[in-house]
């Protein structure tokens, strides 16, 4: 069996994941947490071209209740592999931050994607080579000022994979976070072109990452010759703060 979700499928790097692994013959749950037409149209353009294949969209909201992750989870197809995508930031100083803006990066990058590893980890247990993948950042080892929370909520779930990993090794779940720089997506759109060019110029790879620098990472963990891969913080940063 060979069916993933995607948490945060309708992003940048969540698209180019889906469509990585649609060609590697996944079927996948494409998630959305607000986003319902750029989903569907996700699903409806891979299932055209891989139509052997099931692209089902599913929404969850990641700050929703304890019971309405429980009942979320409850409600899925088997899975051997789930992809956390997903994440927001607020850009500016700490200080001036509204103390909601805390609370929703610590939830949707953090505390919601470990309350889902909980309740999924019977349902992967079943499977060899079942997969847990979280899109980290580089922010996770090196902290970025005007994004604190942002780049603790990254380095607690580096930390999170390297100790989860070794809990559930033996039974054949590997458990790893990828840790993109720069990426080319919407989230980084706020910044100006001169900004973004500043950037290009730390970066001795020359460019920003595109989407899919990170879903081949994505593509090749899930492979079943990656079992021994497991706890480890892979960074993808065109050697940018490494």
């Amino acid at each position: 069996m060979k069916r993933a979700i995607v948490f945060g499928a309708t992003g940048g790097i969540g698209q180019s994941i889906c469509g990585e692994l649609a060609a590697n013959g996944w079927s996948l749950y494409i998630h959305y947490s607000h986003n319902q037409e750029k989903a569907d149209l996700l699903a409806e353009k891979l299932t055209k071209q891989y139509p052997m294949q099931d692209f089902l969209t599913i929404k969850l909201d990641f700050l929703v209740s304890n019971q309405d992750l429980e009942s979320f989870c409850f409600s899925l197809l088997p899975i051997n592999a789930a992809i956390f995508a997903q994440g927001i930031t607020h850009f500016g100083f700490f200080g001036e931050q509204e103390l909601d803006n805390f609370d929703q990066e610590m939830k949707v990058n953090l505390l919601t994607p470990l309350k889902l590893t909980k309740l999924l980890e019977p349902i992967l247990l079943r499977y060899d080579h079942s997969r847990l993948i979280y899109l980290g950042s580089v922010y996770g080892g090196q902290g970025s000022p005007l994004e604190s929370a942002y780049s603790a909520s990254k380095a607690a779930l580096s930390r999170f994979c390297q100790s989860y990993a070794r809990e559930v090794a033996s039974s054949h779940l590997t458990v790893n976070c990828l840790a993109p720089g720069a990426v080319d997506t919407a989230m980084n759109s706020i910044f100006s072109e001169e900004t973004l060019n500043e950037v290009k110029e730390e970066i001795p790879a020359g460019r920003l990452a595109k989407g899919d620098d990170i879903s081949y990472w994505v593509a090749n963990l899930l492979r079943p010759e990656s079992d021994y891969l497991t706890g480890q913080t892979i960074y993808i940063s065109g050697g940018w703060l490494v």
